[in-house]
């Protein structure tokens, strides 16, 4: 029983250390190699789950599936979550439920072909129980969107939750909210459903407390050596993204339109100056004018006084008066 738990405790030393490893990696490679781990693992868990291998010490049964694969693969979308933001974490949800679909799918096309060639080597993949499956995919996608709501809701600044404490307790409830559904889902109504359910929460606690030292360290490690503060995002972040990108263009197409609308009062207006310009009138040029009468031949030939013509070619209006010299030389008797 020592050496069987020895065993286990070097699996989850091992492969939480690999899963943190891989996402440290991911400034240099992307993430793109974490998200195959992670559906690799998950492949790993459902098998290894199916196969019921456990370690059973007094008073308590510890599972290597969850114990080992599934909190490796909690901590991975944790730090996914915590450093690379909703978008990254959906990406890796996606890709956990969508290989736990995939292997009862692969495993029952496996006992068919196996059933049609070979009857007796069916027992290398037994039948596996719907409502399990079922309930494990369902509390599993559950227990994933919960990780970001209770991550959120316990980094309020009003409550002012000490960093470590916010991981163990986050990690603490996503343990135990997997124990609630998934147990509920796959064992309500048989006769062991309360043992299960109570020997399961205490084996969640001991995991819980042996791997919140992997994530602590962990978290503190990647923010102080990127220099980068935990950002604190609305409670339903995970969720809202898609209606966040919903709003962003919704407001762009409104940008788009109002742009639109100001490119047409800008070409109504180009319109409207180009008209004023060409009733405009100007003079420009050399104008023939008379020597003796002063007035002004057009291009036609024809001379026009100069009122006539300036007023043709131009908005300008004449009015009449007599000047100072004139009226002296010509009414002489009105003194100016």
């Amino acid at each position: 029983m020592t050496s069987e738990l020895l065993i286990l405790i070097i699996e989850a030393i091992s492969v939480y250390f690999l899963v943190l490893w891989a996402h440290s990696l991911r400034n240099r490679l992307g993430l793109a190699h974490f998200y195959a781990l992670i559906g690799s693992l998950t492949a790993v868990m459902v098998w290894v789950t199916d196969a019921g291998v456990r370690v059973n010490i007094p008073g308590v049964s510890f599972m290597v599936g969850s114990t080992v694969f599934y909190t490796a693969l909690l901590l991975g979308v944790f730090v996914v979550y915590v450093f690379d933001g909703p978008r990254a974490t959906r990406i890796a949800i996606s890709t956990i439920i969508g290989v736990s679909i995939m292997v009862p799918v692969v495993t029952s096309v496996l006992q068919w072909q196996l059933r049609l060639s070979n009857p007796d080597m069916t027992s290398y993949f037994p039948p596996q129980s719907l409502r399990i499956y079922s309930a494990s995919i369902f509390a599993a996608f559950a227990d994933l969107i919960f990780l970001a709501v209770a991550w959120e809701f316990l980094g309020k600044p009003e409550f002012n939750v000490r960093l470590w404490l916010r991981s163990f307790l986050t990690l603490l409830g996503v343990l135990w909210l997997d124990v609630i559904l998934f147990n509920t889902g796959a064992f309500a109504g048989s006769p062991d459903y309360q043992k299960i359910i109570t020997g399961t929460f205490v084996s969640r606690f001991v995991i819980s407390v042996f791997a919140f030292p992997f994530l602590y360290w962990y978290i503190a490690w990647q923010s102080g050596r990127n220099g980068m503060e935990i950002e604190n995002r609305p409670v339903l972040a995970i969720l809202r993204e898609v209606t966040k990108v919903r709003l962003e263009l919704s407001l762009a197409q409104r940008e788009i339109e109002r742009r639109k609308e100001v490119e047409r009062e800008n070409v109504s207006l180009i319109g409207s100056l180009k008209q004023a310009l060409q009733e405009v009138k100007t003079l420009r040029g050399i104008l023939p004018t008379c020597s003796y009468c002063k007035n002004i031949r057009d291009e036609d030939g024809t001379w026009h006084q100069v009122e006539s013509y300036i007023q043709r070619h131009s908005e300008a209006k004449f009015s009449h008066g007599v000047c100072d010299e004139c009226m002296s030389k010509h009414h002489p008797e009105v003194k100016c």
